[in-house]
């Protein structure tokens, strides 16, 4: 099965609950009118888009009705699609420019952080890359174990301490690793605290200083793994960390268990942060590289 296949059975939560509403108000409606926007509001709200975000995209279609004097409502959804693809761009690719390139994942627990790291590490693996884990979540013993199972399971070296001991020493250590051994990525583990946020910020500069020092001039990508199924409350947890570490990109788990696929454009839209990667399943290559064009035709086909 593609990966395209999967969004699709993995979206069919929101598609049914919302958007396939959006492709029946479309066909239940003669001609476009004031009544048609205002119930697609609705609709677009309840799907987690988001009250600002929703605001926009109606915006936007109320003018490109009028600027294309479009009045069939087959016409007005696909002007609909359109907006929705451009408001979340084309997914960006990871930069990993240099060798070794490094990749810094952050998130609360919970929400699939280590599953991801270990996906992302087996997408990388699979197009030809070396990879080097850092188990810098030394907060709970759990996640050194767990990252353990699926650094195997991916084929990715990893390297790890014991529960307690300094995050910054086994991305010290990591980051030697990843020298030594010519690795072409280094992603890093970190704890998931957001509760305790001075500890939280604490920690990642230190890690930063680490990498900043022993690796000056590597590419670097700061991911946040977000679960799709929180709905609003991801976009609040993004933004705190937005406070705390210079994110370059979101990763969304668990869209499989969701009726609140549109998160994605809330998100991006709020935040302006590219998502990078989606997750539709528990499979090792589950999660893959977003692609907006891709994502947008999976909600409405």
């Amino acid at each position: 099965m593609s990966f395209f296949e999967k969004l699709k059975n993995g979206l069919s939560k929101t598609k049914a609950s919302i958007f396939g509403q959006v492709d029946n108000l479309f066909k239940a409606f003669v001609r476009v009118d004031e009544d048609l926007l205002e119930e697609l509001e609705e609709l677009l709200i309840a799907a987690d888009v988001g009250f600002e975000s929703t605001e926009e995209i109606i915006e936007k279609l109320r003018a490109k009705i009028k600027d294309e004097r479009l009045s069939d409502p087959e016409e007005t959804r696909n002007a609909l699609i359109e907006i929705l693809k451009g408001m979340i761009g084309d997914g960006e690719q990871l930069n990993l420019s240099t060798t070794p390139s490094v990749i810094l994942v952050i998130g609360v627990n919970g929400v699939g952080k280590t599953t991801s790291i270990a996906k992302i590490a087996h997408h990388l693996i699979s197009s030809g890359k070396k990879v080097v884990l850092a188990a810098g979540d030394t907060f709970r013993a759990a996640a050194i174990d767990q990252l353990q199972i699926w650094a195997d399971r991916a084929g990715a070296d990893i390297i790890k301490n014991n529960e307690g001991s300094d995050p910054a020493a086994v991305v010290f250590d990591a980051v030697s690793a990843a020298k030594s051994r010519k690795a072409d990525v280094l992603i890093i583990d970190t704890a998931g605290r957001l509760h305790n946020k001075k500890n939280l910020m604490d920690e990642l500069a230190k890690i930063d200083r680490v990498i900043s020092r022993e690796l000056p001039d590597a590419a670097r990508e700061t991911l946040l793994v977000l679960d799709s199924t929180t709905g609003q409350n991801a976009v609040r947890q993004a933004k705190e960390f937005k406070n705390a570490a210079d994110i370059t990109g979101l990763v969304l788990t668990k869209l499989d268990g969701t009726a609140k696929g549109g998160i994605v454009f809330s998100i991006k839209n709020e935040l302006d942060i590219p998502v990078k990667y989606i997750g539709v399943g528990e499979k090792i290559d589950d999660l893959q590289p977003f692609s907006a064009d891709e994502f947008v035709t999976a909600l409405f086909e």
